[in-house]
C-alpha cells in the first residue's frame, strides 16, 4: 500500500455525493488525506467526478449535465475546515460553520442552478471567494491559477521570507495613507475647482437669500391675505356699517326688535314662569348682538385705505415670490436652498485651506512610499532569481532537462501590490526565448509546470487540496516516475485528488478508485475503494491491459518497491 499520508492540516475535501448527474445516478465518494487517486477504463466517468467537484465550487452548470429522464441534479461537497476558517470567510455572507465543516451543494434544474453552503443560497462571487481559499483544480481545459499573470505577483510574495513579508506589509500599509490622503485631497479640489466667476454668483444667492431677511416660511401666505383686506378696505367699510347699522342703528334695527320681544316675554313670565328661560336666551342674543354691533361700528370706522403700506407689502410679496421662482416652490423650499448653498460655499472655503496641508501630506507620503517600493522591487528581483533557479531545478527533475523558467520584473504605477508587474516565463527547447507561462502549448509541459510550482509553493500558498485532472497527460517513461515522486512528495503536506492513467502515479496513492460503466438498460458509473489486493490488480491492468501473473508482480514491485 502507499505511504501514510502526513498531511498537517484539517482542511480537506470529506465527502461527494451526486445525484441524476449526467451517467451517474446517485452516488457518494468518501475522500481521505494524502494522495487520492482515480482510476477507470476509457469513458469510464472518471472526469465526471472532478467536473462535479468543480460544479459545486461554481462552474458553469447547464441543463444538459441532468441525468436523462430526471428534472434535476444535485451535488454535495462537504469540506473540513479548521476552528479559525470562519474569520476568514467573506463579510455579510450569512454562513456559519457547523462541527468544522462547510457543505457546498449545487442544485441543477431546466430552469438554472442554485448554490447553498451550509444551507445559505450564496451568489457565485461568495463560492469563487471560497474556491480560491479552499482548492486548485488543474484541468487541460480550465484557466489555472498559475498560469494567469495577474496570480504571478502574489505566487512571487508568497515565496519570499519574513523579511520580504514585512517589506510588503509596509508598502501596503503606506500605499493605503497615500491612497486616503490623495482622495481626499481630490475631494477637496473638487469643491474648489470653480471658476472665480462661479464662486461670485454662489456668494450672490447666498446674499440674495440671506437680505431678504426670512424668519416665518408661511410669510408669503400672511402678506396676501393682509393685501386682500387693504385692497378691498372701502367694500369693508361699507360692508360692516351696514351690519352695524341693521343691528343698532335705526328705530327698525334688530336689537330694538328684540327688546320689544324680551318685554312681551317678560310680562306672560308673571302668569307663567316656565317662560323664564326664554325670557333670559332672549336677554342674552340682545347682548351678543349689541356687542358684535359695537365691534362692526369700531371696524367700520377703523378702515382707511393705507396706500404705503399696501405698496410695502405688494413689494414684499413680489421678492418673496421672485425667490420661490429661483430657489423652490415654497419658502421653505427657498430657506432649504440657503442652508445648502451656505454649506456648499463653507466646505470650498474649508477646502481651500485645507487643500496646501492636504498637498504637504501627499508630496511626504509618495516619498515614503517610492522608497517602500524601490524597496520591495528590489527584494522581488532578488526572489524571482532564486524562484526560477529553484522552479528550472525542480522542472529538470520532472524529465525537462533543457528548460529555462525565468520571471520578467516590470516596473510600473503605484498600485496595491506594488511598482512592479510579474510575469512567469518559461522556454522548454533550447533554440526558444522564454515565452509567457499561459503560451505553453505541450499538455505534458504544463502539467509538468503546474506540478513543479505546487510543490514549491506547497509551504506558502493557503490552498489544500489540489485536483489534477489527468495529470500524466502527454508523459511516459522517466516522466511519469519523476512525477509520481513528485505528487508523493506534494501530498505529505496537502490532500492531492487525481486522475491517472499511469501505473506509477497510481502506485503512490493512499486511497485508491476505481471507476466503472455498466449498460444494460441504462448506462451506469460506479465508483469503488479498491483494496489491497484491487488495487494491485488494477495497477496490473492499467500497466499490462490485462491481470496476468507478471503483471501483477510489476504492480506490486511499483507499489511496495520490491
Amino acid at each position: 500500500m502507499g505511504r501514510s499520508a502526513e498531511v498537517t492540516d484539517n482542511i480537506m475535501i470529506k465527502t461527494l455525493k451526486i445525484k441524476d448527474f449526467i451517467l451517474i445516478d446517485e452516488l457518494e465518494i468518501i475522500f481521505d488525506r494524502g494522495f487520492n487517486v482515480i482510476t477507470g477504463e476509457t469513458g469510464a466517468g472518471k472526469s465526471i467526478i472532478i467536473q462535479a467537484i468543480d460544479l459545486a465550487f461554481g462552474a458553469r452548470a447547464s441543463k444538459e449535465l441532468i441525468k436523462t429522464g430526471k428534472n434535476r441534479a444535485l451535488i454535495e461537497l462537504t469540506v473540513a475546515v479548521d476552528k479559525d476558517f470562519n474569520k476568514n470567510l467573506p463579510d455579510d455572507t450569512g454562513i456559519e460553520v457547523f462541527d468544522d465543516e462547510l457543505v457546498f451543494s449545487r442544485e441543477i434544474t431546466e430552469n438554472g442552478s442554485r448554490s447553498r453552503v451550509n444551507g445559505v443560497i450564496v451568489p457565485q462571487d461568495v463560492i469563487k471567494t471560497l474556491r480560491e481559499m479552499l482548492i486548485d483544480i488543474h484541468s487541460q481545459h480550465m484557466t489555472y491559477t498559475y498560469v494567469q499573470p495577474k496570480h504571478h505577483i502574489t505566487l512571487l510574495d508568497n515565496y519570499g521570507k519574513n523579511d520580504h513579508r514585512e517589506l510588503l506589509a509596509a508598502y501596503k500599509e503606506l500605499y493605503k495613507k497615500y491612497t486616503e490622503i490623495s482622495e481626499k485631497l481630490k475631494a477637496a479640489q473638487e469643491k474648489t475647482d470653480f471658476s472665480q466667476q462661479q464662486i461670485e454668483f454662489l456668494k450672490f444667492q447666498i446674499t440674495e437669500i440671506e437680505n431678504a431677511q426670512i424668519e416665518d416660511a408661511n410669510e408669503d401666505e400672511r402678506l396676501k391675505e393682509e393685501l386682500n383686506v387693504l385692497a378691498n378696505s372701502e367694500k369693508l367699510k361699507e360692508h360692516t356699517y351696514a351690519a352695524y347699522w341693521g343691528l343698532y342703528g335705526g328705530e327698525q334695527d334688530l336689537i330694538s326688535a328684540l327688546g320689544k320681544i324680551k318685554s312681551s316675554i317678560s310680562k306672560a313670565v308673571e302668569y307663567d314662569q316656565k317662560l323664564a328661560s326664554f325670557e333670559e336666551d332672549i336677554a342674552s342674543a340682545q347682548e351678543t348682538l349689541r356687542e358684535a354691533a359695537s365691534g362692526l361700528r369700531d371696524y367700520s370706522e377703523s378702515m382707511e385705505l393705507d396706500e404705503q403700506r399696501l405698496n410695502e407689502i405688494q413689494e414684499r410679496i413680489d421678492l418673496l415670490e421672485k425667490l420661490k421662482r429661483k430657489y423652490g416652490n415654497t419658502l421653505d423650499d427657498v430657506m432649504q436652498t440657503y442652508e445648502k448653498l451656505s454649506a456648499e460655499m463653507n466646505e470650498i472655503d474649508a477646502s481651500a485651506e485645507n487643500i496646501e496641508e492636504l498637498e504637504k501630506a501627499k508630496k511626504e507620503t509618495e516619498l515614503a512610499l517610492k522608497a517602500a517600493s524601490e524597496a520591495l522591487s528590489e527584494s522581488r528581483l532578488e526572489i524571482s532569481r532564486e524562484l526560477s533557479s529553484v522552479m528550472t531545478a525542480e522542472l529538470e527533475k520532472l524529465d525537462m532537462p533543457k528548460v529555462r523558467f525565468s520571471i520578467d520584473v516590470q516596473p510600473c504605477d503605484f498600485n496595491s501590490n506594488g511598482c512592479d508587474n510579474v510575469e512567469f516565463l518559461i522556454s522548454t527547447n533550447v533554440s526558444e526565448t522564454p515565452k509567457p507561462l499561459a503560451k505553453i502549448a505541450s499538455g505534458g509541459e504544463i502539467s509538468r509546470v503546474m506540478l513543479a510550482m505546487k510543490t514549491i509553493f506547497a509551504n506558502s500558498d493557503n490552498i489544500n487540496t489540489v485536483i489534477f485532472d489527468e495529470i500524466d497527460t502527454g508523459i511516459s517513461g522517466k516522466a511519469s516516475q519523476a512525477v509520481a515522486e513528485e505528487i508523493s512528495r506534494l501530498a505529505r503536506a496537502r490532500q492531492i485528488i487525481a486522475i491517472t492513467h499511469q501505473p506509477i502515479i497510481a502506485a503512490k496513492s493512499d486511497r485508491h478508485f476505481y471507476v466503472a460503466k455498466s449498460q444494460n438498460e441504462s448506462t451506469e458509473v460506479h465508483v469503488y475503494i479498491l483494496d489491497e489486493e484491487n488495487k494491485i490488480n488494477a495497477i496490473a491492468m492499467l500497466a499490462a491491459g490485462d491481470v496476468t501473473e507478471d503483471s501483477v508482480k510489476f504492480a506490486k514491485q511499483l507499489i511496495y518497491g520490491v
